[in-house]
């Protein structure tokens, strides 16, 4: 699969659709005084103090970026007092790099896009005897804090600015489920559960996210068993490209690419301080 400019920016919208579903879906827009604000054919949602979906994604891939807009933004985001955090694409326009660090956007870390053409991907071989099973709305409790345990143990350990307090993370998968195209899933080991994942179609586009195993249950191949099973549906939903985000080089990135997916391209993690 060939990650051309365009089809960084079909990936990174359907991304900051999510973002922007995920500030609608909030309850507490108003204390949070949250914002989805466009930019340089993308978006920047600042979600709620803390929020690990503040961000800008999307910047620069279409359109130039410009000083003065951007410089709108920062000024929102520091009468929030919070660090203003963008995801750029390696597939953006070089200039906005330029432009970034010049204006005191340091880097602080890489996350990798990769992706998977589901007509192309073939769903062969077996594997142990577990069981996913797709939740209703019902049971969104569960599905949560099967994923918050799942992220609190971390097989890897997490660099700074992926580190989240529990409560932080219980409130962004909480509201996570309430976005549009949403699905939630469990695995079952002799009918106990064992880990979650989720997944959201936003059009062609099948995003894989919330995915999470409980230390006790691990290296049994639950994430395998999740993400064929999000594959399939996706698949029959009728979605022709699956993607997810994982941490270069991480046991993430490896199991999802021994089934099928290949590295698109890497966004650069740029923050400025709102000092």
């Amino acid at each position: 699969m060939f990650a051309s400019a365009e089809l960084a920016a079909h990936i990174d919208s359907a991304e900051g659709r999510l973002c922007a579903d995920i500030v609608r879906a909030s309850t507490d827009n108003t204390t949070s005084r949250s914002l989805v604000t466009p930019l340089a054919g993308g978006v920047v949602v600042y979600a709620g103090p803390g929020s690990p979906m503040n961000k800008g994604i999307g910047l620069a891939i279409t359109e130039a970026l410009e000083e003065a807009p951007l410089a709108a933004v920062e000024d929102a985001w520091r009468d929030r007092q919070e660090p203003m955090r963008i995801e750029l694409s390696a597939l953006a326009r070089p200039e906005a790099a330029t432009l970034l660090t010049g204006r005191g956007y340091r880097l602080i870390g890489f996350e990798n896009q990769l992706g998977c053409a589901l007509q192309e991907w073939s769903d062969a071989g077996s594997g142990p005897e577990i069981i996913v099973e797709s939740l209703t709305a019902v049971d969104e409790k569960l599905w949560r804090d099967v994923t918050v345990d799942g992220f609190a143990h971390p097989d890897e350990s997490p660099t700074a600015h992926e580190i989240f307090p529990r409560e932080v993370l219980d409130a962004i998968f909480m509201t996570l489920g309430r976005t549009s195209g949403f699905r939630r899933y469990v695995a079952r080991i002799d009918g106990v559960v064992a880990g979650s994942a989720s997944l959201r179609i936003d059009g062609d586009i099948a995003q894989l996210a919330g995915a999470a195993t409980l230390p006790a249950f691990r290296r049994r191949g639950v994430q395998t068993a999740l993400l064929r099973h999000r594959l399939r549906e996706a698949r029959d939903a009728g979605c022709t490209l699956s993607v997810v985000t994982t941490a270069p080089g991480s046991t993430s990135q490896a199991n999802v690419q021994r089934r099928g997916f290949a590295l698109l391209y890497t966004r650069a993690i740029l923050v400025k301080s709102p000092a």
